[in-house]
This record gives structure tokens, sequence and C-alpha cells, in this order.
């Protein structure tokens, strides 16, 4: 029997997605991808704009005329009904219900045996007891890397996010069992580990904090293995954490959801930064990584935006040097006090300014990989096609891989020189010079 997992948002959703993946892989059923034909799909949904809630919907459609479909993340936790009704084939978990997903295969595999159908057998699966911690995957079907969740909810409630409505309040999980699940990982045989959460900075802020668990992490695991860190808010990046960073292993790829480059409209949104307190902070990050990728998260056309709140965003990311913008017009979501903001940007100018500072993306991303040319770099390799393998650098670029070992495989770690930027591909080509050690 065939199974999809199907993904959309953020690297959390990807981990809880790898899991749940990982618990049909180890009860025989095949994981396969969205290209394939599968006898039971699983959608993974958003809720971070109405886009994702769109694709949701459609993706969920598509595949419920072939098959059983399961809906089941954020979208489905605060709009259960709404997606109920897109087909008859539909069946919606919230949320607040998903990680107990972890035991579908189990129970399908004995309800398979029994005679029922597919669909008889998920409508028969019990609601039962289960912790948002409960994701740990052994294996991950959708990607070379491990992840590991070590965070969940938010306490922030920034003016414009539905999210931490859907995943409520900030839970960590105990620094023993982190350690504990990235040490098998590690025996596993994987090179890199991304640590997720909602609001990975709030990670244990009240006591030792995120920096104070990569310390006892990098005691514990080998010199080789790489950790990498999802997106970090500005707010409780912290002295500790930006000593830790320094460790060689921590790798130089920092992706910070900056939002606005105007004081005002971060106020307004109830952001709790300044651009000044923002800048030191990545200033102490390229004092922890020599020319690191930084990423921003930037909202255009927020509430009460006007062209100077703009061009001040414009400037300060043009200054800053970004490597690469994420760059997404403003969505009013349900639940949010933005929702019936009565200071709303017109489309147009939203859509606009989006297309402006897209643009400059393109212009930073280019630079940033130009100014990699010559230098030295891990990869891990990804996948191999046509001949060649492609991977992944540790400060997130991706590459075409020439002189890879022909004893290869994917999650390997090689060392090797940048090349140059291939003409027709976002690609950079990556020398390799011999396997990591």
């Amino acid at each position: 029997m065939n199974v999809c997992v199907y993904t959309l948002g953020c690297r959390l959703n990807q981990c809880e997605s790898e899991a749940i993946a990982d618990s049909f892989a180890q009860e025989g059923f095949t994981i396969v991808g969205e290209a394939e034909s599968a006898d039971l799909y699983i959608v993974n949904t958003c809720t971070v704009t109405s886009k994702a809630e769109q694709k949701a919907r459609r993706m969920i459609r598509k595949f419920a005329k072939s098959a059983p479909t399961l809906a089941t993340g954020c979208y489905a936790q605060v709009n259960e009904e709404e997606l109920k009704q897109l087909g008859e084939q539909i069946i919606v978990v919230p949320l607040e219900k998903k990680a107990h997903l972890l035991k579908l295969a189990t129970h399908m595999k004995a309800s398979l045996v029994s005679g029922m159908s597919t669909y008889e057998g998920c409508r028969s699966f019990s609601d039962g007891n289960a912790s948002v911690f409960d994701y740990e995957a052994a294996s991950f079907s959708y990607h070379s890397r491990a992840y590991l969740k070590i965070q969940d909810g938010c306490d922030n409630s920034c003016a414009y996010c539905r999210v931490h409505v859907a995943r409520g309040k900030a839970v960590s999980l105990d620094v023993p069992t982190v350690i504990q699940r990235a040490l098998a990982l590690q025996d596993a045989g994987f090179q890199e580990i991304m640590l997720t959460g909602v609001n990975l900075t709030m990670y244990d802020h009240e006591r030792d904090g995120l920096g104070g668990l990569l310390e006892q992490l990098l005691k514990r695991l080998s010199p080789s293995m790489r950790l990498r860190l999802s997106s970090m808010e500005p707010d409780h990046i912290d002295e500790r954490l930006l000593s830790v960073l320094k460790d060689r292993r921590m790798q130089p790829h920092f992706h910070i959801p900056v939002q606005s480059g105007s004081d005002a409209i971060l106020k307004r949104v109830d952001r709790h930064y300044t651009i000044a307190e923002l800048s030191r902070i990545l200033d102490r990050l390229r004092e922890a990584k020599d020319d690191p990728f930084l990423a921003a998260d930037i909202i255009t056309g927020l509430p009460g935006e006007t062209d100077e709140d703009f061009e001040q965003t414009y400037q300060f990311l043009q200054n800053q040097g970004f490597s690469y913008l994420h760059v997404f017009p403003f969505s009013p979501r349900p639940d949010t006090p933005l929702f019936k903001a009565t200071d709303r940007v017109p489309e147009s100018v939203r859509d606009e300014r989006a297309l402006r500072l897209r643009k400059l993306s393109e212009d930073l991303h280019r630079a940033y990989r130009m100014r990699q040319v010559g230098k030295d770099a891990e990869v891990i390799l990804q996948n191999r096609k046509g001949g060649h393998w492609y991977g992944l650098s540790g400060n997130y670029l991706e590459v075409k891989v020439l002189n890879a070992p022909a004893f290869g495989r994917e999650g390997m770690l090689v060392q090797g020189t940048f090349g140059p930027l291939a003409k027709q591909s976002e690609r950079m080509e990556f020398i390799v010079d011999a396997p990591a050690v």
C-alpha cells in the first residue's frame, strides 16, 4: 500500500510529516511523493496565508478524487468544518490530534488484514492521547537531513499571525530527551540535524534557553555532526545563544522573521524589537560566522504601511545585505487583530511592493553566491540526477557536485571548494576534495 504525506508550510510541519511517514514505513507501507499514485494521502496544512490555505484546498480536492485523504495541521485546526466539505473521501484530523496519527499505521495494518477498506480503516481510527513531542522519526522519506522538533507554540501575539492561535502557548521538549533523540539520529548515520519549533528561540527561555541546550548538545555529539537552526525570532536571541553559534558545527545559516524595516510598522503589528536592536543582532550573527547566509521573512502591505515605511524597509534590507528574502504580501487572517483593520494598503500597492522586494532578493542572492566562489565548504549530498550529485552547503547554497566520490550516497558529507555560477542555473558548482571526516 502506497502512502503520500504532502506538506505545506514551515520546517516544523516538515519535521512532523517525516515522523508520520516514518511510522508508516516502519509498518511496511511504501512512502511515495505527490507525483506517484497513492492509496492514502495525508495533507499537513498551513494557515499562515490565504494562499497556503487555497493550495491546501486544491491539493486535498485533487487527492480525494483518487483515494482517501486525511487533512491535518494548522488549517485543519482553525477551519475543520470547511475542509470536511471538500469531498466525500476527506477525513479531517485537527492539529491538536495530529500527533495521534503516529499510531495510524499500526491501526491501518490491522484493519486492512481484517478486510476493511482504506477509508473504513481511517474512519474507524479512534482518538487517543498524544504529545506534541511524540514526533520522533528514525528515517526521513522526503529529506536527506534529520529533523528534530524541540519546541512548539508561541507566547507572542503578533497582530497578523494566526499560528499562535492554532498552536497555542510555547512548550519545550526537556533537554535529556532532546539529547537522547539527537544521539539516536547520529547513531543512525545522519550528519546534520535541523532543530525545529514554532518559535525556536523561545525554547526554555525562562531558564537556560536555546543557548544552554546547544551547549549540552555540542558536548555530547561527535565533532563531525552539524547542527542547523530553523527560523529564530530576534527578540529572544541572547548572548548565550550568540556565543554558542561560534562553534564550527553550528551552520552559518540564519533565518530571521524581520517582517518590516519600519519601527512604526513593527510597533503597529506588536513585534518586540526595533530596527536598531535588530541591526545589532545581525552584526553579532556576522561576528559569530564569516559571511553567513542571512534570510529574512518580509510582509509587504501590512496595515498602515506608508510609502515612507516601505522605503525604510527596502533600504534596511538592501543595506544589511541579506542573502535571501521570503516575501509575503499581507494576508488578513481570521482571529487576528489586523483581520478587520481599516487602514489596509490597496492590494495593487501591496503586490507592487512585493515584486520590488523579490527583485531585490534575486540581486542579493546572486551577490551572496558570487562572494562564495573560491571558498572552501562542506556539502551534504542530497540527490543524484543525470550522472551528477546535487547537494546543500553549510551556508544553505544548492550546488552541483563535481568530482564526487564513487561511493557517494545520500546524506554523505563532502569537503570541497565553491566553483563558478552556472549561467542558466540557480546552483553553483562545487568541486569535491574529499569526504568529510
